[in-house]
């Protein structure tokens, strides 16, 4: 009789962090201004050596998408990233959301973060999440830009509906897009389909305000039923509790700070219950599983 196999532990899942500060976010523009980012109290250091610490306790590597800002004003953070042996991609520079630019400003803004963040870090920087995942129908383009720049990968295409992102029809898996400019490979928010809906299971909000039996349930068939790998993702303020509280929306609050002082447990248990590693370490796995499966095949015949 064969063994049985867990599959959650077979996977490779890819850990991401976008790193950013929690005024940053862009649910607090209208309370802080991006000219007013300067005179808030940061804590992106700290908090992302809290996460730097958890990945190592449990032998994990993650990809941490940097936002430009960021590594202009503490470029050893970016720098330390790197020689602990993580993948260092951009997260833009201004945390502006892609639809509201022009195709120039984009490029403005993508080429400015990848070279102030390669400066930093001393490495070179393939991929790129857009800021609240807003590469959308409408903002396609986008993808042009970024392979006109020198990316290899973009994760910024959410499958899910949402009231500021999102693109319910787009492939749920690692794929390469065709574009105009060139191809290049997307790597899409993680779901799990239920009911004929895309529901997301991929981290940030999600994995602070739902139970954390949806999560472990969700990756879990997305590695069992789909044998797909999933790309977890999470910023540095979600394991922030004691981060300053602004004044927002009923709404924005609810969204922003529930679940704060859980996530770290959280993120440790998860890290134990499923395998992960860098985002191109996953493509460079399901990759090598695709050619020894076609080449199976071909033998086969």
């Amino acid at each position: 009789m064969s063994p049985i196999v867990d599959d959650r532990r077979v996977v490779v899942n890819a850990m991401s962090v976008d790193v950013e500060d929690y005024f940053q976010v862009s649910a607090f523009e209208r309370v802080a201004a991006r000219a007013d980012w300067h005179g808030f109290e940061s804590r992106v250091v700290r908090n992302t050596h809290v996460l730097l610490d958890l990945f190592h306790r449990h032998g994990v590597r993650s990809t941490f998408f940097v936002l430009g800002w960021v590594a202009a004003r503490f470029p050893s953070l970016v720098r330390e990233i790197a020689e602990l042996g993580h993948e260092v991609a951009s997260h833009g520079f201004n945390h502006e959301l892609v639809y509201s630019l022009t195709p120039e400003q984009f490029r403005q803004d993508v080429r400015r973060a990848r070279l102030t963040i390669e400066d930093a870090g001393s490495v070179a920087v393939r991929g790129y999440r857009a800021p609240s995942f807003t590469i959308v129908k409408r903002s396609l383009w986008a993808l042009d830009v970024l392979i006109e720049e020198g990316h290899a990968y973009d994760a910024s295409i959410f499958p899910i509906h949402h009231d500021r992102y999102g693109m319910p029809d787009a492939p749920r898996f690692p794929h390469a897009m065709n574009r105009p400019a060139g191809t290049i490979v997307e790597v899409p928010g993680s779901t799990v389909r239920v009911a004929g809906a895309n529901l997301p299971v991929a981290g940030g909000g999600y994995f602070r305000l739902l139970p954390y039996a949806w999560t472990r349930w969700g990756i879990g068939q997305v590695n069992g039923r789909d044998r797909q790998p999933v790309t977890f993702y999470l910023h540095p303020w979600e394991i922030d509790p004691d981060q300053p509280r602004l004044q927002v929306s009923r709404t924005t609050a609810l969204r922003h700070y529930t679940g704060l002082g859980a996530t770290r447990a959280r993120l440790a248990r998860l890290m134990t219950d499923f395998r992960f590693d860098s985002v191109e370490s996953m493509l460079a796995l399901r990759s090598a599983a695709t050619r020894s499966h076609a080449h199976g095949l071909a033998y086969a015949r």
